[in-house]
């Protein structure tokens, strides 16, 4: 019975509004959330052991280019939503969403790191009726084999005496059209009950909950999602290194199959994969699959190709100066973009810095224009974005569109430039006609 009057309880707090909300981890998963949580009606803590951020979102100041500085200083002021760097906030909540980062270690393991240390801080602050919900991408098994025995350890049991369930984040920077609140939100409890508490939670913030059978599978969820797109992006980087050895425009084959209005979906080729997910979640998996003895070849053969392709765009770039009677040493190359993908300002496993550096490391002298990212660290060198001039684009030997951002005035570029390498087409959708100086990936 002290599972289920638990449960009535949560979910009262809930419908009126009286559950207080902490999420751990404000960056680009748990700012948003945070917002939609407090903008619910909800009193959300904030948590993240960067003074920054604490101090610019207690300021109403956002930091991430999906929430407004003017969404974000009403909550604040009203002090519905407030940010601190001290975990013994978590004494007062009553759910708990944790948005941590979850990178990959050089050696290409999962490191749960951040996840373990919250977990800890977690468990001194448990009590009875709160809800725990896992946001951070990891590997199959994590919600159980990690959280639960941390958790369940002061003597509490999950599904009992507090819920424990696995959401994965859905976030994806920059979309105009999909946010927090209007994204499905797939969960999966520990037991019916966690999914329960969970579901009522979310219900409170999105517009659809998806209930999968346990943590396992809604983790497993994020990781195909993903997997779909690495795999898929790996094939058409492969189409189009297939349609370079052809003399056929890979771009124009992609455009004449999506007509297809059945059995075909568009992905295009580019310079290779950025951001937290994309390029690191599929590792996720086929760890766990070696723990298992199981070879996810398909898998890591996608990955393998995607990851070349920043060494492709610089064969590229090599054999356009060749043909000009140009050698890559000593030639200043200037980058376009470099973030990881256009309109945003995150540069996490950008390809622009892997062509960067390839450049560098053969000689060249590079440089780069980015409205969004004023400066970037290459080893021990740090270089500042250049608006990109007529006078400037004039000096390169090569102009190189890594990230086709909006702000782009490609007309201009392809007008001032001796010699463009584009490799997300942005010539061709910008409508400007084939020009000999222009190098398709």
């Amino acid at each position: 019975m002290r599972g289920k009057k638990a449960l009535k309880d949560f979910t009262k707090k809930v419908e009126s509004r009286r559950a207080r909300v902490a999420v751990i981890g404000l960056g680009y998963v748990g700012l948003p959330l945070a917002v939609e949580f407090a903008q619910a009606g909800f009193k959300v803590t904030g948590i993240d052991v960067s003074p920054a951020k604490v101090k610019s979102v207690n300021r109403g100041v956002s930091y991430i280019a999906d929430v407004a500085s003017g969404a974000l200083r009403p909550l604040v002021k009203k002090k519905t939503l407030r940010a601190t760097a001290d975990f013994r906030a978590l004494k007062s909540a009553d759910a708990i969403s944790i948005c941590v980062p979850t990178p990959l270690r050089k050696t290409g393991d999962p490191d749960i790191s951040f996840i373990v240390e919250v977990v800890k801080e977690v468990r001194r602050h448990l009590h009875p009726g709160m809800l725990v919900v896992l946001e951070s991408t990891t590997y199959p098994g994590t919600t159980t084999e990690v959280l639960l025995p941390e958790l369940e350890s002061p003597g509490m049991q999950a599904g009992r005496d507090f819920f424990l369930a696995f959401s994965p984040e859905r976030v994806d920077p920059g979309n105009v059209s999909y946010h927090t609140d209007n994204t499905p939100k797939v969960l999966g409890g520990y037991t019916p009950s966690c999914g329960k508490a969970a579901k009522a939670l979310y219900e409170a913030v999105v517009s659809e909950v998806v209930q999968v059978s346990s943590p396992q599978a809604a983790e497993m969820v994020k990781l195909l999602e993903n997997t779909f797109r690495s795999v898929n992006i790996g094939l058409v980087n492969e189409v189009a290194l297939i349609c370079d050895r052809l003399g056929l425009d890979v771009w124009e084959i992609i455009d004449a199959a999506a007509t297809k209005p059945f059995g075909f979906m568009p992905f295009y080729p580019g310079p290779g994969l950025g951001g937290h997910c994309i390029p690191v979640d599929p590792h996720y998996l086929s760890w766990k699959l070696k723990a298992l003895n199981f070879n996810a070849r398909f898998i890591e053969l996608a990955g393998e190709i995607n990851s070349r392709m920043p060494q492709v765009v610089v064969e590229r770039i090599t054999a356009a100066l060749n043909e000009r009677r140009r050698p890559l040493k000593g030639s200043k190359i200037h980058i376009l973009g470099v973030a990881y993908k256009k309109n945003v300002s995150d540069t996490r496993e950008s390809p622009a810095l892997d062509v960067m550096a390839l450049l560098e490391k053969a000689g060249a002298a590079i440089s780069y224009s980015d409205p969004f990212v004023p400066k970037i660290s290459l080893g021990s060198k740090t270089f500042r974005s250049r608006k990109p001039t007529a006078s400037l684009l004039k000096k390169a030997d090569a102009v190189v569109i890594v990230t086709d951002h909006t702000d782009f005035d490609y007309k201009g570029i392809v007008k001032a430039s001796r010699l463009v390498i584009d490799t997300r087409n942005a010539v061709a959708n910008a409508g400007i006609r084939p020009l000999k100086k222009v190098v398709k990936l």
